[in-house]
């Protein structure tokens, strides 16, 4: 069986569509169509189902699905060890990532990376930290920025204690104080970020038994701060997320010091591919953290 056939079929399946495949892999439609035919002729069964909206994978295809990416992961690694043997790093690491570390950590982690490994591709997929743990868990890519705690099945390395802050509006009674407790905001109205996002939000609030009165739920974290600008409700975000940001809101400390524990994870580290290995090194080394 071809490991071109196998990435052609992830292509096929991450598009939903056999000509865009064809498009970015720089093949026609009908050779992409012959390939995936060829691999149906192989297994005995149909691994996609084609109509007019696109194409997916067919149960049987969904059951094989995880074991093609494991081939074409290994086969990866084999690859990156036979030019690591010549003396050359090289490979493609897919990274998963939130808008906080791809705004503040990533263009100089990678742009210093590729300086000193010019042969190696980084691939960025933003998501939540809830899609970051499936990308893992599914092997849809090699690591992932997450906060920490995470899955226990992941092998996951600290990076960043992360100190969450209180947003208020100017006008706000309380803007005035240097540091407030969650008490005091217990019965304000209060922004919370949508589910996905909440992890750390919600970890202090449970752990200090408040229940916050929610007026509004956002996922974009930008939306937040505007929302609290107008006067709208108060919120509490990362530091990280709040960095370089001039709003006209007021940022305060929680005198229940708080933080959010950033890390980087993966499936295992037994089995990081070398380009991957090379990458957490790096990352856990970086000196601007």
């Amino acid at each position: 069986m071809s490991i071109n056939k196998f990435k052609v079929l992830l292509k096929v399946v991450e598009l939903g569509s056999l000509t865009q495949a064809a498009e970015v892999m720089g093949f026609t439609q009908s050779g992409v169509s012959h390939m995936i035919s060829s691999l149906e002729d192989e297994f005995g069964f149909s691994l996609l189902i084609r109509n007019r909206s696109g194409a997916k994978l067919t149960t049987n295809g969904e059951e094989i699905l995880k074991t093609i990416r494991e081939i074409l992961k290994w086969n990866e690694h084999l690859e990156q060890q036979v030019a690591s043997i010549h003396g050359i790093e090289l490979g493609t690491i897919h990274i998963g990532t939130f808008t906080s570390v791809g705004v503040h950590w990533l263009p100089g982690i990678i742009q210093d990376f590729q300086r000193d490994y010019p042969h190696i591709e980084i691939r960025l997929v933003e998501g939540d930290y809830r899609e970051i743990e499936d990308w893992i868990a599914e092997g849809k890519i090699d690591c992932g920025f997450l906060s920490l705690p995470t899955s226990d099945t992941f092998d996951a390395i600290p990076l960043h204690q992360d100190p969450m802050l209180v947003l208020l509006p100017m006008e706000h009674p309380l803007s005035s104080e240097d540091s407030i407790t969650l008490s005091q905001i217990e019965n304000e109205p209060f922004i919370m970020p949508s589910k996905g996002s909440d992890y750390d939000v919600n970890r202090m609030l449970e752990k200090a038994r408040i229940k916050p009165d929610i007026k509004y739920t956002l996922g974009d974290d930008y939306a937040i701060m505007a929302m609290v600008e107008k006067g709208l409700g108060i919120s509490i975000l990362p530091e990280l997320v709040l960095r370089g940001q001039r709003r006209n809101i007021r940022l305060i400390e929680l005198k229940e010091k708080s933080f959010r524990s950033l890390g980087i994870a993966v499936n295992s580290m037994r089995e990081i591919s070398p380009a991957t290995k090379r990458f957490l090194n790096y990352v856990k080394s970086y000196p601007k953290l």
